[in-house]
């Protein structure tokens, strides 16, 4: 059964690195016979969490869209730059939005129940958003997401892409191919017993 994987970027920065991580490794993910949706979070703007909204006035129904796409896909693969030595606050909070969903209507809804996670980082600098990455994996973890334990980091991200979107070098590349397809098997397993 061919697996489906949601790509998506931590950062909604025009020209953003983890956007062109993101991209390449949608491309490799499609390479390796994945079903593969490519979003970007500006499309489902959000709140900053609050429990006082949500008691309020309910999920966002950006919200619930992300929920219901993480509910239909087996796995995905996020791209985070890195703030300050951690994962940036646009994606925790979007993270921690779709953790408070239980129901959609008079359905439940589990987001993250049984999912897969491949993760990439990014930075313009030498350590190319690990610290990101070493962040944002006990997250996961504790919403209960299976982590691949292999990952891909870009460093130097200003210069690490061909004009046609591409990494140039090949140490990178191996291991966004190492990652992605970590991902794919993994999903794979999710995808043939859900069947």
């Amino acid at each position: 059964m061919t697996p489906r994987i949601l790509v998506f970027a931590g950062s909604n920065r025009a020209g953003a690195y983890s956007g062109k991580v993101a991209d390449a490794a949608a491309r490799q993910l499609a390479m390796l016979e994945c079903h593969v949706t490519r979003i970007s979070l500006i499309d489902y703007p959000l709140p900053i969490m609050d429990e006082d909204l949500q008691r309020l006035n309910g999920i966002p129904e950006n919200a619930l869209k992300l929920g219901r796409l993480f509910a239909a896909h087996d796995g995905f693969l996020i791209a985070t730059p890195e703030y300050n030595g951690s994962i940036p606050p646009l994606l925790k909070n979007t993270l921690d939005w779709i953790s408070r969903i239980s129901r959609d209507g008079d359905k439940p809804l589990k987001p993250y129940a049984g999912k897969i996670a491949g993760l990439c980082s990014s930075s313009n600098g030498n350590f190319a958003g690990i610290l990101a990455l070493s962040h944002l994996r006990p997250v996961l973890i504790r919403l209960g997401v299976l982590v691949v334990s292999e990952q891909c980091s870009v460093p130097n991200a200003e210069t690490a892409f061909n004009t046609d979107g591409s990494l140039k070098d090949e140490r990178t590349i191996a291991n966004l191919t190492k990652v992605s397809k970590a991902l794919t098997e993994q999903a794979s397993l999710v995808a043939q017993a859900g069947q």
